[in-house]
């Protein structure tokens, strides 16, 4: 297969289990907000599942890009929506759980999605007739999106500002502790390119990524 037509190939089999990631991943910390009491992401329109309102340039074009030349699982991130914690619970209380759960609710969705991808896939892989012209397609799409959204999930808990792993974090430190460890992110861009590039992040997914496979297994045997 020639090297442009791998790339396309590769985009439509990943594209759509990414999209998907990085947006409901988005819109679920916008919804979680407006569950405790801010609407600053729906007034803006970031409440939808479209695509075009969370695109961003580096995350949502160039990476996925990337990932198809490679030929890796595809990775990316969508624009974060726009979040007023005054708009939050008053009490210290209130305002720290309402932070752990819209930092945790992008997530959290992302391995909700990964279980449903791998329940569609294996309904699909044992159900389905192979004769079906888009049998081996779909298999691989949801293949994708497990692995996508693993991997999406796992890297946003990883404690470092600007992810959500950092901000579940602060939500249980002191307020003194806090501004010190808020610090630490004009590095964080830094901390994650080295975990990214020296193959140290592999070591944080795999995990996750185990998890995942077993989930796989035990949906094979229960089906």
């Amino acid at each position: 297969m020639e090297s442009i037509d791998l790339m396309i190939y590769n985009l439509a089999l990943g594209l759509p289990g990414m999209l998907i990631a990085v947006v409901a991943h988005e819109v679920a910390h916008g919804a979680m907000a407006l569950h405790f009491g801010d609407p600053t992401a729906k007034d803006a329109g970031r409440l939808s599942m479209n695509p075009i309102v969370h695109l961003d340039l580096l995350g949502s074009v160039i990476m996925p890009l990337i990932g198809a030349v490679l030929g890796g699982v595809m990775f990316g991130w969508a624009k974060p929506v726009p979040i007023n914690p005054r708009n939050f619970p008053s009490d210290a209380k209130g305002i720290r759980r309402a932070i752990f759960w819209v930092s945790f609710a992008g997530p959290l969705t992302n391995f909700i999605l990964m279980i449903i991808s791998g329940f569609l896939m294996v309904v699909i892989a044992k159900y389905a007739s192979p004769d079906f012209y888009l049998y081996e397609p779909l298999v691989e799409i949801l293949k994708q999106s497990v692995y996508i959204n693993t991997i999406i999930g796992a890297f946003n808990l990883i404690p470092i500002p600007p992810l959500d792993g950092s901000k579940m974090v602060s939500a249980f430190l002191s307020y003194n502790a806090q501004m010190k460890y808020d610090e630490l992110s004009k590095y964080g861009m830094i901390f994650l390119l080295i975990l990214l590039f020296t193959g140290v992040a592999r070591y944080i997914f795999f995990p996750f990524i185990f998890v995942a496979q077993k989930v796989l297994e035990l949906f094979y045997s229960i089906l």
